[in-house]
């Protein structure tokens, strides 16, 4: 099938928007019955899910922590890249360049990010050999690839922590100091390797992703049935759990996958008439009036098969291996919603290769992820003539006051930069 036929112009591309349009009215009924939904429903669902998509996979008779990649893999990293900047270049005009995915930008928020002391010695590897607390700039933001109302968008989140102050080599030589490590609210990704997130992409270029499920059809049913049941009506960013989605080295032959988790349990209120920026808004309430913590935690592979290197379509089960908190993310209370500091979006690049050996990423959905959001972080920079910027943790924005201090001084700006903020705010890589 051939994305840009006419059959797709006429027929799949309205379907799309079909049913679209039906997914977002039904959220505008969630708060009658999602929360109990998703508490006592959800969990045998997606399990029946899993299940069945367990029995459908194939044992790749691999040992723990071994990747297998894919004959070529080089070639359907170079496709995704080449549609994404397509897509990038035909949807978005110079200096207003966004992300492909993560797209819109919630807040940037100032953090620390502790390691916890006393850990078990075969987690004590890397970023969490040794207890210390270390600066973040943590990004909140929503799917892609638009950047709609809040209420239109699909009902997703991500978070990206860039530790800084990481002392070691790096896999990735743009940047020296920090680690990078992104997340996002469903535990699942949409394809389960490079191969089919090569054959996505010129579907949502076309803005007729529904003819993915059927090009041909396949377990992509299975798949986006499970990221639905993950995919509510959000209330706050900061109230969502999040999963790394993907495995990561923790040492050598051990491999885990990352889950932030709040501290705090409770859910804002969605207001009944939602503005453009609602979940921004709910951010900006929740940290005026006090601290927000969550847990960052690690999930040690133990089943080479039910938890899967190659197949970031398959949640690992808990009951095989529980999360272990291994470090404290603590976003004291600030204003974090100025210009500027939106605007710092932009100069800011996540990528989970700005990362020490000891975590590489693991999978060939990773493996694409070095040069796909390398390439794309540099394409939107360069539209943008905005440079890209390690950031230290002490910048300072004119605007921003956190609750009870005083203005914390000029925004550092780059070269390129124009005046006393960075350029417009984008997000994504």
């Amino acid at each position: 099938m051939n994305p840009a036929g006419k059959f797709t112009f006429f027929v799949i591309r309205p379907l799309s928007d079909l049913f679209l349009w039906t997914w977002r009215l039904e959220r505008r009924a969630e708060f009658l019955y999602r929360p109990r939904f998703d508490r006592w429903v959800r969990p045998g669902l997606f399990g029946l899910l899993q299940g069945l998509q367990n029995l459908l996979r194939k044992e790749e008779h691999l040992a723990l922590a071994e990747e297998k990649p894919l004959p070529n893999e080089e070639r359907y990293t170079q496709q995704i890249i080449d549609e994404i900047s397509a897509f990038i270049r035909e949807n978005w005009l110079p200096g207003g360049a966004q992300r492909f995915g993560n797209t819109k930008t919630y807040g940037v928020v100032r953090g620390e990010f502790t390691v916890l002391p006393d850990l078990p010695d075969e987690l004590r590897h890397g970023l969490f050999r040794t207890p210390g607390t270390y600066p973040a700039w943590v990004r909140f933001s929503g799917p892609g690839p638009y950047a709609p109302p809040d209420l239109e968008d699909l009902g997703q989140c991500s978070v990206a922590i860039k530790v800084m102050g990481v002392d070691g080599p790096k896999l990735l030589p743009d940047e020296e100091h920090t680690q990078d490590l992104i997340l996002a609210s469903p535990p699942i990704c949409i394809t389960p390797d490079v191969r089919g997130n090569a054959r996505l992409q010129p579907w949502v270029r076309a803005k007729a992703t529904l003819g993915y499920l059927l090009d041909p059809p396949g377990r992509q049913v299975i798949h986006l049935a499970m990221q639905l049941l993950y995919s509510p009506m959000q209330a706050n960013p900061l109230e969502v759990q999040y999963y790394s989605t993907v495995p990561f080295l923790l040492g050598e032959g051990r491999a885990v996958e990352y889950s932030l988790k709040p501290r705090k349990k409770g859910r804002t209120k969605i207001p009944v008439h939602p503005t453009e920026n609602y979940l921004r808004e709910a951010m900006v309430h929740t940290l005026a009036v006090g601290d927000w913590a969550m847990d960052f935690m690690v999930q040690v592979q133990t089943d080479p098969h039910r938890m899967p290197i190659e197949d970031a379509t398959v949640k690992w089960p808990e009951r095989l291996s529980s999360y272990v908190p291994v470090a404290r993310l603590q976003l004291p209370a600030q204003r974090f919603d100025s210009d500027g500091q939106l605007a710092f979006a932009d100069v800011l690049r996540y990528n989970p290769w700005h990362s020490l050996p000891e975590h590489r990423p693991l999978g060939s959905s990773n493996r694409a992820r070095r040069r796909v959001y390398l390439e794309m972080a540099q394409l939107r920079q360069s539209m943008n003539a905005v440079p890209h910027v390690e950031p230290t943790g002490a910048e300072a924005f004119p605007d921003a006051v956190a609750p009870g201090a005083e203005p914390l001084g000029r925004v550092p700006v780059p070269a390129g930069g124009d005046g006393d903020v960075v350029p417009p705010a984008s997000a994504g890589s």
